[in-house]
């Protein structure tokens, strides 16, 4: 009997998707308006960096608006951070979320968005629609309050 050689098509790396909940639906946080989301970023935001450095951060929604994660998708320096679509979607689409808020801090303590997080929101609601993800929510948090991007009409 023939053995097969291996050849480099042959290997692969097999790739697995799962997906493990600990918390009950009924039992997880319910997202209703942007207060929600600033009080649900306050209580998990590392308070110690939110004057230090920028981070972006996911909020990972299933259809009732309940809160499946939060997810730390990039920490940077004093002006900025990356958010790759990429990874934002792909954590999304691995969640089986059926929606996203989108947060980030300026460590300036300034709540104006930028032209880039206008830019960035845009881009990433757009992908969202081929992928039928929503993007509910773009919140910049700051260590004395937030802005919603919905609540001033830029979503």
């Amino acid at each position: 009997m023939e053995t097969l050689e291996k050849t480099p098509m042959s290997q692969v790396t097999e790739i697995q998707i799962t997906y493990k909940p600990v918390i009950k639906p009924s039992q997880r946080p319910k997202i209703d308006c942007s207060k929600d989301v600033y009080e649900l970023l306050s209580n998990n935001w590392d308070l110690n960096k939110i004057e230090f450095v920028e981070q972006f951060k996911i909020i990972l929604l299933n259809r009732a608006n309940r809160v499946l994660g939060i997810l730390d998708i990039s920490t940077g320096g004093l002006s900025g951070t990356v958010a790759d679509p990429k990874v934002i979607f792909g954590a999304a689409l691995k969640a089986a979320a059926s929606s996203i808020i989108l947060a980030h801090n300026h460590p300036s303590g300034n709540l104006k968005p930028s032209h880039a997080d206008i830019a960035l929101t845009q881009k990433i609601a757009a992908a969202g629609t081929f992928l039928d993800i929503t993007v509910l929510e773009h919140i910049i948090l700051t260590s004395e309050g937030y802005l919603s991007f919905a609540d001033e009409g830029l979503m």
